[in-house]
């Protein structure tokens, strides 16, 4: 699997986009997935099954390197130019930001639940397709999904300030 490619892009879904652990964890998510090679049943697409072992690896990196106080934020910089295209920099802003507030809480999560939230709404699966790739039914799936957004929607209301930006508000 190419290092540049599905891998690493998740890896950054999950640290951020500049974050300088990014592609070493990305390497690692690799050899992860050759070493696990004779566990794949082939009830998934190979490349579902590569994306799920980067997403594992990155959310476990992510979890080490916050215990270990290297991880950082992506950088702030907004572009001298704005294309009429694009978004604005406060929207991107803004979304930088709603991302990070999602990574954090996902920090907080047991990590099957975590893992069921990102790949659900970070890599796009379905439930069915969450379900073979952890080996669970869809009911569990489903239970996991539930927990994580009302665990999600908790923190939210113990902190006006981050939901006033997920809802697109600036506070």
């Amino acid at each position: 699997m190419e290092l540049g490619g599905p891998t690493l892009r998740t890896v950054r879904k999950v640290l951020g986009v500049n974050h300088p652990d990014a592609e070493d964890v990305a390497q690692e998510a690799v050899l992860g997935l050759l070493a696990s090679l004779q566990r794949f049943r082939g009830e998934c697409t190979v490349t579902h099954y590569a994306l799920q072992v980067a997403l594992r690896t990155a959310l476990h990196a992510r979890r080490r390197l916050r215990t270990h106080g290297r991880l950082c934020t992506e950088s702030a910089a907004v572009p001298d130019t704005v294309d009429a295209t694009q978004e604005s920099p406060l929207d991107a802003a803004v979304s930088k930001e709603r991302r990070e507030v999602v990574r954090r809480l996902l920090d907080q999560l047991p990590e099957p639940t975590a893992e069921a939230l990102a790949l659900h709404f970070m890599l796009g699966y379905t439930v069915d397709e969450i379900a073979v790739a952890t080996g669970v039914s869809p009911h569990t799936v489903w239970s996991r999904l539930k927990l994580g957004k009302r665990a999600l929607k908790r923190a939210l209301a113990r902190d006006h300030r981050l939901a006033e930006l997920l809802r697109g508000r600036v506070p």
